[in-house]
């Protein structure tokens, strides 16, 4: 148990019928009358839907043992993502739907947090941005500026997201792994 007063960025919560949210941003507000209230954004861990609550503050929160481990993609059996853990080796099969937009970026070796509540795996959740092969992309045609500059290019992970149009097949790049958005050249 917590109080609303010791909320933080990230703390999981556990809500209404055993729910997990997880704390995105928390205000507290002491207004000029009446009691001081926290408002917070919490996210539900599991469907990922954001909403807005506020407590009176002081108030007992239950909150949520989350067991947020690094671990090492290894490789893909069927529908699961197996991951290491790399201090005990123990490995881990992470089904396709939890591990969700986080596949369009994994491949071998690749380092993710994987979140677990009572042995159940949370969400799988990668650096803000990683490091990707284009596996196939047009040559860009000069003087094409119809598209703003970007072509389609698939990543070797099998992603397709937009590039510049300077951007060859082969070519290391760096991706931002929430909005795919292109962040730019890999220089080796």
């Amino acid at each position: 148990m917590a109080s609303t007063n010791d909320l933080k960025n990230g703390m999981v919560l556990k809500l209404e019928g055993g729910q997990l949210w997880s704390v995105v941003e928390f205000q507290h507000v002491k207004p000029g009358k009446g009691p001081a209230f926290v408002r917070t954004k919490l996210k539900n861990v599991l469907s990922g839907k954001v909403v807005d609550k506020t407590f009176n503050a002081g108030v007992k929160v239950e909150t949520a043992t989350v067991d947020k481990r690094d671990m090492e993609f290894s490789y893909m059996d069927g529908d699961y993502f197996v991951f290491m853990d790399m201090e005990t080796y123990d490995q881990l099969m992470v089904e396709r739907k939890v591990v969700g937009d986080a596949a369009n970026f994994l491949i071998e070796g690749f380092k993710a947090t994987v979140a677990q509540h009572e042995g159940e795996v949370l969400f799988v959740e990668l650096p803000a941005a990683v490091e990707l092969t284009v596996a196939e992309t047009e040559p860009g045609v000069q003087g094409d500026r119809s598209t703003g500059g970007t072509k389609p290019a698939k990543l070797e992970t099998g992603h397709q997201i937009q590039v510049p149009l300077f951007i060859t097949t082969g070519e290391k790049i760096k991706v931002d792994t929430r909005t795919s958005d292109y962040l730019g050249r890999v220089n080796s």
